[in-house]
């Protein structure tokens, strides 16, 4: 494959070079003079017209282009809303702008015009969607392409771009990890279509490919974010203009193997023409825990404590003093003491402050932005907590004044600092003694009580920070040639660094340990990751009457690297050394990773339009990926995609019910290579141990070069309908996805040295699923508008073909005909009345309860269905938005963490309803100190039971925001200010902390309300 590559770049140097020396000799290219389009002439006895533009709520519009109708002659309105154009006395003027209704006036001698610009809210033939490597009207698309505009970006409050899509999107199911600043979130487009493959969408930022793989290690953050800390942080949602996700196979098939799983665009924010502007975007947060789990006050949990000891025979050794400090919550702590740990461990306030300031402006030719922001965040924790961003981002675009050549740069960088304990209190606020002893002592320092207990704020001592830099950069060059011809380059850079480290010096134990600074410690983590890409493509159009064709062709080249150095040192002779490596009496490395991809693909589309009614779309793609061996690294894939606009029909165009009617369909193959690099060779990695001196080598790959591409054949049906002038817009869409030659890791004995072999097997996995979407106008007149959105999806996945399944290490894992997401889990019974211990199902009748035959209860963990609802209403300068997000689903409760009382820490109230006598009918068995024979295992199953799974559904106010316009402000000064709220208000009958995160050890969502003001001028 490398010769490949080397062949392949002298052709794209020489590509790239003729491109950027042609717009330098564009003479050379220009075309017959008599073929040259002539300029319009100069219209005679000018005189100037200028005005005024307005919205219907008279708030000044800039960027309105207003034209000399049947001419090449016009001007754009200043941010203002002014305009002056110079026209004759009886020429006609045409004012246009995105998302506004054209309207047409004759001049008649006026020499001042002003007007109000209705919003088109609705009206599909303005709309256009980026798909990534062209753009296509959104009433003439053949895929499946979702949107959500910077106006729905905006109203949320959060950190991260994925935050803003979530419950907006039909199709898209993301989940937030943790509420801890920083953290990241899982994303499924379309359900899971690999047995072991990730659900990672592709992410495009401008152009440019995106990794959003984290590369912390859980050597380093498992306890805190779960060794997730999300690249896509580094993205400022508020530079974002829109963010498209592909879905179908007609839209994602161009991306290849890399859009198995579904792509995702962002596209940043542009400068405009029109006069320079200056924003400012100003906003401070607060932010709380939605709510906490009821549990055991200080009476019902010593109560239980106590019972469970002497059920289990040890009551005499209460009695016994020198036996006190196996349980002084009995004995020496304060019996009628409490304290709400919840409240006091992630019962805080999370402070957020945020500054983003902007300059944008141009000519016609060319136009800039510049912007800067820097955001500050705490969290509800105790200490001093603190996750910082700076970022900056630029975006020029050029053209020539013949608009044969044009340029677009944009650059973006962004520094983080998130400083955070190095593990999250919230299983500690959850299962801390209600009447554990206090934080300080009268002196203020920490209170170890006699050294009876860890105090845990102890931990705040044991820091976690990481710190990462990303810089973007892309440039897309183009030129015109004749013949309808335009050569294009596409120019990208990523560059993503982080570092991060924990200490855990010996200053964070209990001082009766004895512990000093020899057995403190310091884990880092270097990791580094660098990719370019390069995309030389050609377009040609050609129109022959009422028939359009479109076509494209071009290549991507792309490498990526990134690496990763975990190292630990311990034993230091003092704690002030701590954050010297160098200064360890010991130091190992734990990984030390270094992977390489190399990708190289050819792609194509054909496109032909007839009558605007009649489309059909053929896409092509030629992958090349290093992640197989020789003679498995190529593959080809494609799809075609069909759409009729009936509405256009003679017999329906002026009908007055039906304004849009469109039936589109799709079918193609994708390839997937998302399995890491490196699989099909034999591999080895160090330890980072000794043994007799020598470091220890230990093989974690075995070679097998026949492994090829994963396919994804994705089929979809949908049918588009307007009507009332498109006031009612509903969009239904039935699809299909089966990913067959799936890549498994094949469990191998562990006499071979190694966990598994990688190899396709021929299973296949299926979702399906129905998406509905609804848009519309309610209510409309000169002051008031009403519209609403909503969204429902109805997925399905089951595993359909999975030969040799009985007979493989997944036959208890998998089944036939069922959800990927389903669990096996023991099914419980109950508590035996006469035992008071929990009961399940024998399902093989052996007399006793083991995991491999009685782990035959399955519940589906996916959700059944999920979407969102949203109502904007705006009257004159007053705007309200509120949106709710919903899902019905099954999630994992209480009960995963601990399922019987009597154990050392407390527990959900329902723990106080325990059995206590023979013939009591109770949920939770009876309590115990862990000695009495059979109750713990039996607690232990009860936690991987279908006990352990309740009802986790919602609906959730998901954001709201109350945003007011000041009108009448001189100068061209526009100031708006806002309230908005995020997870305001939630309904669910899920008894955990939040059915969101159905985890009572990692901290859920917060609950956020907003105030801000934007300043323009």
């Amino acid at each position: 494959m490398k010769n490949n590559y080397i062949s392949k770049y002298g052709f794209l140097l020489c590509f790239t070079l003729c491109l950027v020396l042609a717009p330098l000799n564009h003479h050379a290219f220009a075309p017959d003079p008599v073929l040259r389009p002539l300029k319009a002439p100069l219209i005679a006895a000018q005189f100037e017209v200028r005005g005024t533009i307005t919205d219907a709520q008279g708030v000044p519009l800039s960027g309105v282009h207003v034209k000399v109708k049947d001419s090449n002659h016009g001007v754009v309105s200043d941010f203002d809303g002014s305009y002056l154009v110079s026209a004759s006395p009886n020429n006609t003027l045409v004012f246009s702008a995105l998302g506004f209704i054209a309207q047409t006036i004759f001049i008649n001698n006026q020499t001042q015009i002003d007007i109000q610009l209705q919003e088109d809210v609705t009206s599909l033939a303005t709309v256009t969607i980026n798909a990534g490597y062209y753009r296509v009207k959104d009433k003439e698309r053949t895929g499946n392409i979702a949107k959500i505009k910077a106006r729905t970006i905006e109203k949320q409050p959060v950190n991260n771009p994925l935050g803003t899509m979530q419950g907006h999107l039909s199709g898209v199911n993301i989940v937030q990890t943790t509420g801890v600043p920083g953290g990241g979130y899982h994303v499924e487009i379309r359900g899971k279509n690999f047995i072991n493959g990730p659900t990672d969408p592709l992410y495009v930022v401008d152009g440019v490919p995106y990794g959003s793989q984290s590369l912390e290690s859980n050597l380093v953050s498992s306890s805190i974010n779960q060794g997730n800390v999300s690249p896509l942080n580094a993205i400022n949602p508020t530079n974002i203009e829109s963010i498209e996700v592909l879905k179908d196979a007609d839209a994602t098939a161009i991306y290849g193997a890399r859009g198995a799983n579904g792509v995702v665009l962002i596209t940043t924010k542009k400068g405009g023409v029109g006069k320079t502007q200056f924003k400012a975007h100003i906003n401070s947060s607060l932010g709380k825990v939605t709510r906490f789990v009821e549990l055991m006050n200080t009476q019902q949990y010593l109560e239980v404590r106590r019972e469970g000891i002497v059920n289990d025979g040890l009551g005499a050794f209460l009695e016994n003093p020198a036996l006190d400090f196996v349980w002084p919550e009995l004995k020496t702590w304060d019996q009628n003491r409490y304290t709400d740990w919840q409240k006091e461990l992630i019962g805080g306030t999370a402070y957020r402050n945020n500054v983003q300031l902007s300059v944008s402006g141009g000519s016609e030719q060319t136009q800039f932005l510049v912007s800067g922001g820097h955001q500050n965040e705490t969290t509800v924790f105790p200490g001093n907590s603190n996750y910082s961003k700076t970022s900056g981002h630029s975006h020029i675009n050029h053209q020539s004044e013949d608009n044969r050549f044009k340029i677009h740069t944009s650059t973006s960088y962004t520094s983080e600092n998130n400083q955070l304990p190095l593990a999250d209190f919230t299983s500690l606020a959850n299962t801390l003694e209600p009447n554990a002893p206090a934080l300080y002592d009268d002196a203020g320092n920490l209170n170890w009580e006699n050294n009876t207990w860890d105090n845990p704020l102890a931990s705040l001592k044991r820091k976690y920070n990481v710190k990462s830099h990303t810089l973007l950069a892309n440039t897309v060059l183009s030129y015109k040639l004749p013949f309808n011809l335009e050569v294009k380059t596409n120019l990208g850079f990523n560059d993503y660094r982080l570092q991060s480290y924990i200490t855990f010096p010996s200053s964070a134990f209990n001082p009766s340990k004895g512990f000093d600074s020899g057995i403190s410690s310091l884990t880092t983590n270097n990791a580094h990751r660098q990719s370019w890409i390069i995309e030389p493509q050609v377009h040609w159009q050609k129109d022959w009457g009422s028939t359009k064709v479109r076509v494209l062709m071009g290549g991507t080249w792309q490498k990526e690297a990134s690496n990763m150095l975990v190292q630990r040192g311990t034993g230091f002779s003092s704690n002030n050394l701590i954050m010297n490596l160098a200064a360890a009496k010991t130091l190992e490395a734990l990984q030390d990773l270094d992977y390489r991809y190399n990708y190289q693909a050819f792609f194509g589309r054909i496109n032909f339009n007839h009558k605007s009614r009649y489309i059909l779309n053929l896409t092509g793609r030629h992958d090349g990926s290093s992640r197989f061996g020789p003679g498995k690294q190529f593959g080809q894939f494609g799809a075609v995609g069909a759409a009729w606009v009936f509405s256009n029909e003679s017999m329906l165009k002026n009908n007055t019910v039906l304004s849009f009617g469109k039936i589109r369909g799709s079918y193609g193959v994708t390839g997937s290579d998302n399995i890491g690099d490196y699989k099909f060779l034999s591999t080895y990695n160090t330890t980072g141990f000794l043994y007799n001196g020598v470091s220890v080598l230990e093989p974690t790959g075995l070679f097998n070069p026949n492994f090829r591409w994963e396919e994804n054949k994705k089929l979809e049906a949908a049918l588009e309908l307007g009507f009332f002038k498109d006031r009612i817009l509903l969009n239904t869409v039935w699809y299909q996805n089966r990913s067959s030659n799936q890549l498994i890791g094949i469990p191998l004995p562990s006499t071979t040295g190694f966990e598994s072999l990688t190899g396709n097997f021929d299973a296949t996995v299926e979702n399906t699923g129905l998406e509905i979407d609804v848009r519309t106008l309610n209510l409309k007149n000169k002051h008031l508008q009403w519209s609403t959105t909503l969204n429902i999806t109805v997925p399905k996945n089951k595993l359909i073909e999975f030969p040799g399944l009985e007979s493989s290490a997944f036959a208890n894992r998998y089944r036939i005909g069922k959800p990927l997401t389903e669990v096996p889990l023991y099914h419980a019974l109950g508590v035996d009345p006469d035992s008071g211990l929990y009961q399940f199902e024998d399902y093989n009748d052996d007399g006793s309860i083991t995991r491999l035959d009685d782990r035959l209860w399955f519940e589906d963990l996916a959700p059944k269905f999920y979407g969102g609802m949203g109502n904007t209403l705006t009257y004159k300068q007053l705007s309200l938005d509120l949106f709710f997000q919903f899902k019905k689903q099954k999630g994992y409760n209480s009960l995963l963490s601990g399922a019987t009382a009597g154990f050392k820490g407390n527990g959900p109230v329902q723990f106080h309803d325990r059995w206590q006598n023979p013939g009591d009918v109770s949920p939770i068995q009876r309590a115990t100190f862990g000695r009495f024979p059979g109750a713990d295992e039996a607690g232990q199953n009860q936690s991987n039971s279908n006990a352990a799974i309740s009802d986790a559904s919602y609906i959730r106010l998901r954001t709201l925001t109350l945003s007011y316009k000041v009108p009448n402000i001189n100068d061209g000064i526009d100031l708006s200010i806002y309230l908005q709220g995020q997870n305001l208000w939630t309904v669910t009958s899920y008894d955990g902390a939040d059915p969101e995160q159905p985890f009572n050890t990692i901290l859920p969502p917060l609950k956020q309300i907003t105030l801000g003001l934007e300043l323009g001028f």
